[in-house]
């Protein structure tokens, strides 16, 4: 494969815990009239100051992202690190960051898009909620898709506290929202649903087959039906997409490519777009570690 650049109810006193930059204040699980709530912690670089405003950065999959220690496979994204020193180096305008914890066993279903899912035939439906994983667990787990509510308590219930609670920029070109395999799908899904709210998305090695398989797999397409005409306007937007090569991320190529290509059909460039292909780069946390400068620099660019 050749590698390509297109150049074109949270407690009243929440647990503050100490990152090794800054600092993480757990919000405890916020609770939400649309789901069954959610853990959120926020870090804050140290020389965060309530006189100044700062962008904004949603990112999914929040106990992944700054302790190791804690997590399933003992790897995290770090972000904390890789924001303090992109913000001491000026690289990028002051930030914040909302970690949104997945559920657990209904983060497919929180983060799965649910228009084009269900465009999908009945049939394709059900046996995309039977189909499992490599390890032999169901990939729904039982739960059925709901990403469309997951989507209402990111926006009208997260980041009205979000932006009352801390000093922030609260338009949409201050506001990113960013994951990686089913949290990228998710990110792009809400730029799509809200591009009011989100002014910038970065969507790391989307998974875009949904299930894990390719063969027959009729969601990539029912995607991609759903992006033509809804994907943001390349004039207010910001659209950053990357993937690698081995593991889960070999799946993503077609698809990708196909995006890409819608992107640019309706104005993309380099500018407001980019879309990397890393060699060699799995699908796990330290993979997304490493490349996290890249998608920060350009949609946070001072």
């Amino acid at each position: 494969m050749k590698s390509f650049i297109w150049a074109f109810a949270f407690s009243i006193f929440p647990t503050i815990l100490y990152a090794q930059v800054g600092s993480i204040i757990n919000l405890g699980v916020v609770k939400s009239k649309y789901a069954s709530g959610y853990n959120v912690d926020v870090w804050l670089p140290a020389n965060y100051s309530a006189s100044k405003q700062y962008a904004v950065i949603y990112m999914h999959d929040g106990q992944m992202l700054f302790d190791s220690t804690t997590t399933w496979n003992k790897q995290a994204w770090m972000v904390q690190n890789v924001v303090a020193n992109l913000m001491a180096e000026n690289k990028i305008v002051p930030a914040i960051i909302i970690a949104i914890h997945n559920n657990g066993q209904s983060r497919h279903a929180d983060y799965t898009p649910q228009i084009p899912f269900k465009k999908l035939k009945r049939q394709q439906q059900t046996a995309m909620y039977h189909d499992t994983t490599a390890y032999g667990n169901n990939v729904f787990a039982n739960f059925k898709v709901n990403s469309d509510n997951y989507l209402k308590f990111l926006v009208n219930e997260l980041k009205p506290l979000i932006d009352k609670r801390f000093s922030t920029y609260t338009d949409k070109s201050q506001t990113i929202i960013m994951g990686s395999s089913m949290g990228g799908l998710i990110s792009l899904y809400a730029i799509c649903q809200y591009p009011e709210i989100f002014g910038k998305a970065a969507c790391m090695s989307t998974h875009w087959p949904l299930v894990f398989k390719t063969d027959n797999n009729p969601f990539p397409d029912a995607m991609l039906q759903y992006l033509i005409g809804k994907l943001p306007q390349p004039e207010s937007h910001m659209l950053y997409f990357d993937m690698g090569t081995m593991g889960i991320d070999s799946l993503y190529e077609s698809t990708q490519i196909q995006v890409d290509a819608l992107c640019i059909d309706i104005g993309y460039n380099s500018n407001n777009f980019m879309s990397v292909v890393f060699e060699g780069a799995d699908h796990n946390e330290k993979a997304w570690h490493k490349r996290l400068h890249i998608p920060l620099q350009f949609l946070l660019k001072p």
